[in-house]
């Protein structure tokens, strides 16, 4: 596709083509059309910068919950296992766009696996957030407004969950479309 010049939204359309939640892509990385322009090295770093704060969105909000209480047995572990891994994921992403503020043409194929590797992971790290809560709540001395609170907050995690999982979908499509890109793509932002 040829993306006229100045034309900002033809740019992210053009970038997001690549992931599988277009539509989210578009809306999460439009901000970034004027400085990314066609370089796939921006939109990789643009998509893993958005990554990064929605990450620490969902993460804040799990401090939140917690603080709150009034989670029990295993829905109380299932927060504390999630809170965890939305730590590792964060380290995973910081790290990641560390990688792409240095790319190198001596350890470029290197750093495309390194990046895979860990944008992988946190995405396998944000799906396994929710494996362990219930979502049938128990019910705790016949307290329904309690419960169906809970199961509330829960759906609500889940979905702000599940967006975080496909904003970091598409960020590691991006950086896939930088490997399979290649070198030369990068370079040329540098001049």
């Amino acid at each position: 596709m040829v993306v006229a010049k100045g034309n900002k939204n033809g740019y992210v359309r053009e970038a997001c083509s690549v992931t599988r939640y277009q539509d989210l892509c578009v809306h999460s990385l439009a901000q970034f059309s004027n400085t990314a322009g066609t370089s796939p090295s921006k939109w990789a770093r643009a998509g893993v910068s958005v990554t990064i704060g929605e990450v620490k969105k969902v993460r804040a909000y799990l401090a939140q919950l917690k603080r709150n209480g009034g989670f029990i047995g295993r829905n109380r572990a299932a927060l504390s296992d999630c809170a965890e891994v939305f730590d590792d994921a964060l380290d995973e992403l910081h790290r990641s766009l560390d990688v792409l503020r240095k790319l190198s043409k001596t350890t470029f194929s290197t750093q495309m696996g390194d990046l895979n590797t860990w944008i992988s992971a946190a995405l396998t790290d944000e799906d396994t957030c929710l494996d362990g809560f219930s979502f049938q709540v128990q019910d705790d001395n016949n307290n329904n407004n309690h419960n169906n609170n809970k199961k509330k907050q829960i759906k609500l995690l889940q979905r702000r969950v599940q967006n975080v999982s496909y904003i970091t979908s598409n960020a590691l499509a991006l950086v896939n479309k930088l490997a399979t890109t290649g070198i030369g793509s990068f370079e040329q932002d540098k001049s």
